[in-house]
């Protein structure tokens, strides 16, 4: 079965003329191409699959896939032990990459 995990945008970039952006799923980051919706901005939540978003989806939603794969234990490929767990209060994943 194919799943698409949900993640947060938290930068959009060019690379060699494609959408790409940093997507934040739990506090892990992966480079994401952003080519299919060209009309996401940073903090749009959007549904990822092998590297791909394919959709963008609400805050809620992603909150509800997040846990429903948490609970069928599928989200062992994003190398965190919950990602559900967020960020402290002013701290997004933009300010923990620079201060690392």
């Amino acid at each position: 079965m194919c799943l698409g995990i949900p993640g947060r945008v938290t930068t959009t970039y060019r690379e060699h003329d494609v959408l790409m952006g940093k997507v934040e799923f739990g506090g892990i980051a992966r480079k994401v191409c952003l080519e299919h919706v060209p009309d996401v901005e940073v903090d749009d939540y959007v549904l990822v699959h092998v590297g791909f978003a394919l959709s963008k989806i609400d805050e809620d939603e992603a909150n509800r896939v997040f846990e429903f794969l948490r609970r069928m234990n599928q989200l062992d490929d994003l190398g965190s032990p919950d990602p559900l767990a967020e960020a402290p209060p002013g701290q997004r994943s933009t300010d923990r990459e620079a201060s690392s």
